[in-house]
């Protein structure tokens, strides 16, 4: 067997709104966008324009500096308009769609019958290859590297994430078919990280995995996290030691296009949180329009919309379109209003990991969370809060401030090529300073990145 890993540090942030068990098949909104913005590092150059009929599948633009990198259209249809913001940076391709999808075709093919070269051209052509990233940096591949493995999660821990078991039990067959896909990248280094507990719901599906491949994961939150999961199995040593991996949903994704000869990028989207009606799973297509899915389904006005989850989704509106990755949507109270007394209260209804609050007393209380962050910006304060919620071998505190100083020599010691923003957010959620840790990280991987 795989490895069998328990993670002790970390927390559970426990909130009202997780979805159903259930799934509702939201119809197409009537304009549809791709966001450059998603893409990392990617400099769009256009291959349309307005007017332009496409299919779905069809390039829309490809990466100026990696040209084989192509973003393709999720629907058939008109091409609108592209957005554009300052200096002229393409924000959105705006797609009007048809009513019945026309599909550009790609050819089935058996991943067991091709080889890896194979494999990368077909994903290359059809654009599905921006379904693999890496580690580090969490930025799509590039093909031409050979990581030395792949990793799929099958376990989220962040509050209220789409259950991973249910989503890939709705589509096994697609499931599957990516793997096989997946195992031929990897060349026998495809690692799939389970849920201890789960892993015989998930056994007829990673049957062809040696047993060495397969590793069962428990602990609290960011035990879900693939970084952690890689922190655990396979450290990454330095900048050219390279993981890649690939979301469950996106694997669905992958297995579709062998298996159909399609991009089909439907995805079940949970649509979560305490200021939602009826939380449950939505089956859509990347890029729909938001408002097709919340204005019917909230139940109060002044709320967040984030694209994600609360720790590390991106904070969003009803106006906008599905991103290109996500999985999770979740809607919680807007908190801007100020608070009677504040900390001096008892506490009973808020959370707080230490005993300040008398919420203590109650561990399985769910909470109804607003945004508000109780506190402000002040400088560090050495508690060792971020020690008890990271579990990597490394120095957080440290290595941040070694990035605010811009001491690149001294972050690829401490560890900034394992680690991306997600990894630190409960470590910006239990900050008594109020830093912005992932905005640090962000800071010190694109330092690394560029003169690392």
């Amino acid at each position: 067997m795989g490895k069998t890993i328990t993670i002790r540090r970390g927390y559970d942030i426990k909130l009202k709104g997780a979805a159903e068990k259930n799934i509702q098949d939201i119809p197409l909104s009537d304009v549809v966008a791709v966001k450059p913005p998603d893409f990392s590092l990617v400099v769009p150059k256009m291959l349309v324009e307005a007017g332009d009929e496409v299919l779905a599948g069809q390039a829309l633009f490809f990466d100026k500096n990696r040209p084989d990198i192509r973003i393709p259209s999720p629907v058939s249809g008109e091409i609108a308009e592209i957005v554009r913001g300052e200096k002229r940076r393409i924000m959105e391709v705006r797609i009007i769609p048809d009513k019945k999808l026309k599909y550009q075709d790609f050819k089935t093919g058996s991943p067991d019958k091709l080889d890896r070269e194979s494999v990368i051209k077909h994903l290359l052509d059809s654009g599905v290859w921006n379904y693999i990233r890496q580690r580090p940096f969490s930025i799509i591949a590039n093909h031409e590297d050979v990581p030395k493995a792949i990793f799929v999660s099958c376990f989220d821990s962040a509050p209220l994430a789409p259950d991973l078991n249910f989503v890939i039990e709705s589509d096994k067959e697609n499931f599957q078919t990516g793997l096989h896909v997946l195992q031929t990248l990897a060349q026998g280094n495809l690692h799939v990280c389970l849920q201890k507990g789960s892993q015989e719901t998930l056994a007829g599906l990673t049957n062809q995995l040696p047993d060495t491949n397969k590793h069962q994961i428990s602990g609290p939150h960011p035990a879900g996290n693939v970084g952690i999961q890689i922190h655990h199995i396979l450290p990454i040593q330095h900048k050219n030691d390279i993981v890649w991996y690939v979301n469950p949903q996106d694997v669905l994704i992958i297995g579709r296009l062998f298996a159909e000869g399609k991009y089909r990028a439907e995805r079940l989207v949970a649509l979560t949180g305490s200021s939602v009606s009826k939380p449950s799973y939505m089956r859509m297509i990347s890029g729909q329009k938001l408002a097709s899915v919340l204005d019917q389904a909230l139940n109060t006005d002044h709320v967040r919309v984030i694209q994600g989850n609360v720790l590390s989704g991106k904070k969003s509106s009803q106006g906008d379109f599905l991103s290109f990755y996500v999985n999770q949507l979740t809607v919680i109270p807007e908190g801007d209003q100020p608070e009677f007394l504040g900390w001096l209260l008892p506490g009973f209804h808020k959370l707080s990991l230490s005993r300040t609050y008398f919420s203590w007393l109650s561990p399985n209380r769910k909470y109804n969370l607003d945004t508000n962050m109780h506190g402000e910006l002040r400088a560090f304060v050495m508690t060792g809060q971020y020690d008890r919620v990271l579990p990597m071998n490394i120095y957080p505190v440290i290595l941040l401030k070694a990035i605010l100083a811009g001491d690149i020599e001294k972050m690829e010691a401490l560890g900034i090529y394992e680690i991306a923003e997600e990894d630190f957010a409960l470590c910006e959620f239990v900050c008594t300073s109020k830093i912005p840790v992932q905005n640090i990280v962000t800071q010190g991987l694109t330092l690394a990145r560029e003169e690392g």
